[in-house]
């Protein structure tokens, strides 16, 4: 192949193979394959896996077989120090691919990512020197401008003039219309060497992309100023232009809403957005919010603007708010609640709070009441995920983290970033079409892990749910959903974990459920009215509690709420298994006789 169909300005790329099995290199060439990206060479002397994994494709297969019969690919020479190591082919030749992706499946010998598994020298991924490739047909931009090296461009120039810019006082001259993150990367670090941080270069390189590549005629455009949103859309190209001191050099005209939105006023979710520390930050997820505050719908024709760039207003669908269903009669039947008004503090608590804690003595129903609080607010089960803390419990458990993970084709094990279950329930949470429905996490035994290690950058979050916070694993900028709310449970029993430390109480509310309290007082005579079994166990429990005179120690009806207790012998087996043993660690070491104190025949006498 010449060297003349290269792709100008694309490096070498490369890949390695697994179990140390050498390396394939290639590079982009400029012509086009049938599936609309670039084709790549495949260099003489790479190396392939020989073996075939299930997943790979029939075309991928006999593309293997032909080059393997016509000597495109022959047997590597076996490694005398490795004699146990997998069979490998070469190329014995130049091997032009129909796409990166095709070239990455021929090497591993399964279907993989071309533009994401090829990487240069320095490790950027192939990717970064594409084009950009399929976009929604409209989005929208929060460019930041309020504090450009301390002007206010927002006020003194954007909203007069019509646009929204970029500082680019170190870029070179821009050639192309649409610059890949590579071209723009060279940029930045040939304009920006000693002047920036590799940080920040890596930062502007991605506002730079988004800006003259990623956005187009017709997006939304928003911007903050003065504590104001102010909303329009963009009716220019990017151009580059000369500026005073290179604040404002490169520059998209805007058509600006006359109308402009109190930042407090605003919903969460864009405020949540709007909290997001760059000063260009991709909006399409909350576009429906924006064109529910401006009153517009969506248009991908840049004509369909006037001559300030205004659309015409269209009735749109009204938002679907976010609530929770009220509490019938039918909720507090099924749960046995006597007072009404307990589920109603439960239903404002969740609305006003978000996050509450369900705490007491062991068996008084607070797992289970958290499950049926959760399945009835959210609708179902689906919208319920619940999770356990134990002491080697970890933020990379909980939340997100680099966990070994089997690959299915290659059978290899590696660390990649899985999300955990707080981390899935967000993501389905703020789903499109997902915004109006509550999701709920339940969290069982929250007082046994280590909080703040579980939670870190997150008990932020769960203070401030109109922010966002920068993701210690992944990057990504994370706010918590509106619709997502979470309910702990914790028992007070065991002294040990007994205690939260005090930011963990400010951020939830602490509901108590306690034998001698509404719902839980005569929880236990409730369950048997309505079983039609006769009332004794539930004078025995009233008993026994009333002995024991502590609080956190008292046992909750639960115990007795089972069908077997009441079966020949259940009651008596259940009290010598169950409850006993529970009141013996509780007095551990005073001496006292158990039996004699709270065994079934004591109580009888004292409640016949």
């Amino acid at each position: 192949m010449p060297h003349s169909d290269r792709l100008p300005g694309a490096p070498e790329f490369s890949v390695k193979l697994p179990k140390e099995g050498g390396e394939a290199r290639g590079y982009l060439l400029a012509e086009f394959g049938g599936n609309g990206t670039h084709k790549f060479l495949l260099l003489e002397g790479s190396m392939v896996v020989a073996e075939a994994w299930p997943g790979l494709g029939d075309h991928a297969r006999r593309i293997r077989a032909d080059l393997r019969a016509s000597g495109g690919l022959v047997d590597a020479p076996a490694d005398p120090d490795r004699p146990e190591a997998p069979p490998r082919w070469v190329a014995a030749q130049d091997i032009a691919c129909n796409s990166s992706s095709a070239a990455a499946a021929l090497v591993y010998g399964y279907d993989a990512s071309g533009p994401e598994s090829w990487r240069t020298a320095e490790g950027h991924p192939l990717a970064d020197y594409l084009s950009t490739g399929w976009r929604a047909p409209r989005k929208a931009w929060l460019v930041r401008g309020s504090n450009v090296s301390g002007r206010n461009l927002v006020r003194q120039l954007w909203l007069k003039e019509g646009f929204v810019s970029l500082a680019g006082a170190h870029l070179p001259p821009l050639e192309e219309t649409d610059p890949t993150k590579s071209v723009l990367r060279r940029y930045v670090e040939e304009g920006y060497e000693g002047a920036a941080s590799y940080n920040q270069k890596r930062g502007l390189v991605d506002e730079l992309h988004a800006f003259l590549t990623q956005m187009r005629v017709g997006d939304t455009a928003a911007t903050i100023g003065d504590g104001r949103l102010h909303v329009g859309r963009i009716t220019g190209e990017a151009v580059q232009t000369s500026s005073p001191g290179g604040l404002s050099n490169l520059r998209r005209t805007v058509g600006w809403l006359p109308q402009s939105h109190a930042y407090e006023e605003l919903p969460e979710e864009v405020q949540q957005k709007l909290s997001v520390q760059h000063d260009v930050v991709d909006l399409t997820g909350v576009l429906d919010a924006l064109d529910g505050l401006t009153g517009h719908a969506e248009r991908t024709d840049p004509a369909a603007a006037d001559d300030t760039g205004e659309y015409p207003a269209v009735e749109r669908p009204a938002q679907r708010e976010l609530s929770l269903p009220d509490v019938t009669e039918g909720l507090a039947s099924d749960l046995l609640v006597h007072d009404r008004a307990w589920l109603e503090e439960m239903r404002e608590l969740l609305l006003d709070e978000r996050q509450l804690v369900l705490y007491g003595p062991p068996g008084t129903g607070k797992t289970y009441l958290a499950m049926k609080l959760a399945e009835y607010f959210g609708g179902g089960p689906e919208q319920v995920k619940i999770v356990q803390f134990h002491p080697s419990y970890a933020y990379e458990d909980f939340f997100e983290g680099f966990r070994p993970v089997e690959d299915p084709e290659t059978r290899e094990v590696a660390f990649r970033l899985t999300a955990g279950p707080l981390r899935e329930l967000a993501d389905l949470a703020s789903r499109e079409g997902n915004r109006h429905i509550p999701h709920f996490l339940i969290i069982d035994e929250i007082n046994r892990a280590n909080l703040a290690k579980v939670f870190g950058e997150l008990y932020f979050l769960l203070e401030y749910r109109t922010r966002s916070v920068r993701l210690t694993y992944s990057g990504d900028d994370f706010a918590l959903p509106p619709n997502l709310f979470v309910i702990g449970t914790m028992n007070t029993a065991d002294r040990s974990i007994a205690l939260v430390d005090a930011a963990m109480r400010r951020r939830f509310a602490f509901v108590e459920l306690s034998p001698r309290a509404e719902p839980t007082a005569g929880l236990l005579a409730r369950w048997l009215k309505r079983e039609g079994r006769d009332s004794e166990s539930a004078r025995l429990l009233d008993a026994l509690n009333a002995l024991i005179n502590d609080t956190d120690f008292a046992i909750g009806p639960s115990y007795l709420m089972k069908p077997g207790v009441y079966r020949n012998g259940g009651l008596e087996r259940t009290w010598r298994t169950k409850i006993l043993p529970l009141l013996e660690e509780h007095h551990y070491g005073e001496g006292l006789d158990i039996t004699a104190r709270y065994g079934l025949d004591s109580l009888r006498e004292q409640c016949p």
